[in-house]
């Protein structure tokens, strides 16, 4: 099971794929997205995690699940601007991060099963992160036909 690659999707929607290699773990990020008029919404979004010999699946399971969070937020609304030479942005008041209303729907964690333990144990935290942005950039495209230029996305799915 999966996030159903190939599948038909109402007017609006698409998918988005992207993957990512990083402290000796694979990851891919498969994302739907909605475009419904100036607000964009993310009803799925599957991580699949190669790490190597697994010692804490739940504890994998986990930091995937963050990472699309945290992947999420600085993807499209996480900004730090500077003006005058200083950061403009002092503390969550104006410096945005996913809240319920616009973190994923369902997110789906996939652990690449490895028992081999002669192999490298691959990190668990960062890997996720860095896959999230394009994932949902390209399925931004696949929804509009507007390509994501620069981040964070906010409103530029607009046509």
């Amino acid at each position: 099971a999966g996030i159903g690659w190939g599948r038909s999707l109402p007017e609006g929607h698409g998918l988005g794929i992207a993957g990512h290699y990083s402290f000796v773990s694979y990851v891919a990020v498969a994302a739907e997205v909605q475009v419904d008029g100036n607000r964009l919404v993310i009803p799925r979004v599957d991580i699949a995690i190669d790490c190597g010999p697994r010692v804490n699946p739940d504890r994998i399971r986990s930091q995937m699940e963050g990472a699309v969070i945290m992947g999420v937020g600085l993807a499209t609304t996480s900004e730090i601007s500077f003006k005058n030479g200083r950061v403009e942005q002092n503390n969550f008041d104006n410096y945005e991060v996913t809240r319920i209303d616009t973190a994923p729907r369902e997110i789906h964690v996939h652990l690449v099963a490895s028992h081999d333990y002669s192999l490298p144990l691959g990190g668990v935290g960062e890997p996720g992160v860095p896959p999230v942005a394009p994932a949902l950039a390209n399925a931004v495209f696949a929804a509009t036909g507007k390509r994501i230029r620069r981040l964070p996305i906010r409103d530029q799915f607009l046509v």
